[in-house]
């Protein structure tokens, strides 16, 4: 919420000054109060994650969509100039019929996760035709690094280096060459930041790596970078886990001027030493 720029005690490096509001997604008051005299909005809200939408979808509409809505309602209200929702380019497009998938892509998900994001970009883009917002809708990969989540379900890359760095057994569904494609975070942060400011006429954009890594060769990385060797049980295969996808990112390359500066070796790296410092 307006980030202010204040200098330390010994008027060195500038540090950004956040503001936190609790509150209830699903309350045009709460929200009204998070986002007033803002610029710009990122929209990151999610209560499920893929395995658990499907388990509810019911929940996870209501839940997801309806919490967009109101917040939707409230950015135009208050003339927020920029706005931008994190969507899914993991679940919204579905099979690939070619690779890398690039956002002419049909879509079609196989999960209540990737059904949900695909309606909320629908009612963000409407945004671009019924007030002065403009919405910039990401479709954003595999994103991991410091300080992420271990307990929620989603980032196999910190799930599977934490137990790696504990001597924990990983479990893998499938035979393990089911590839995805991993944005180390701080790269996603600098796509945020961009976004912000641009001023172009494309709606929907990926950001990804651009580049597919198997299971197996994630856990060969991570007992590389670790030194650990990871022992690992075979489960059969989810049926609603895409065998790939790796996203183009060309879009975001050529209309924000931005592109993945940590490659999957280095973000490992940096994420197994937050994981060590955190204990």
């Amino acid at each position: 919420h307006r980030p202010r720029l204040i200098l330390d005690a010994q008027g060195g490096a500038n540090r950004v000054v956040t503001r936190w509001v609790k509150g209830d997604s699903l309350s045009a008051l709460d929200l009204r109060r998070a986002v007033k005299g803002c610029e710009g909005a990122i929209y990151l809200h999610s209560t499920t994650v893929p395995k658990s939408s499907n388990d509810d979808p019911a929940f996870d509409f209501h839940s997801n969509g309806l919490s967009a809505l109101t917040f939707l309602g409230v950015v135009a209200e208050l003339d927020i100039a920029r706005c931008i929702f994190i969507s899914s380019g993991g679940t919204v497009y579905g099979p690939p019929r070619y690779l890398p998938i690039n956002e002419d892509h049909p879509t079609n998900p196989g999960v209540s996760y990737g059904v949900t994001k695909l309606a909320i970009e629908h009612h963000f883009k409407l945004l671009s035709h019924t007030g002065n917002t403009k919405p910039l809708i990401f479709r954003v990969s595999n994103p991991y690094g410091a300080l992420q989540r271990l307990d929620g379900g989603q980032g196999v890359i910190g799930h599977f280096l934490s137990r790696a760095l504990k001597g924990e057994q990983v479990q893998i569904y499938g035979d393990g060459q089911i590839v995805r494609d991993y944005l180390y975070v701080d790269d996603l942060a600098e796509a945020f930041e961009r976004a912000l400011v641009y001023e172009g006429d494309e709606i929907i954009m990926n950001i990804s790596s651009g580049v597919g890594t198997s299971l197996v060769e994630l856990l060969d990385a991570i007992e590389a970078v670790t030194d650990c060797r990871i022992k690992r049980q075979y489960l059969p295969a989810r049926n609603f886990d895409v065998p790939v996808n790796i996203l183009s990112n060309n879009r975001a390359k050529a209309e924000l001027g931005w592109a993945p500066k940590t490659d999957l070796r280095r973000g490992l790296h940096l994420t197994a030493r937050a994981l060590r410092h955190r204990g």
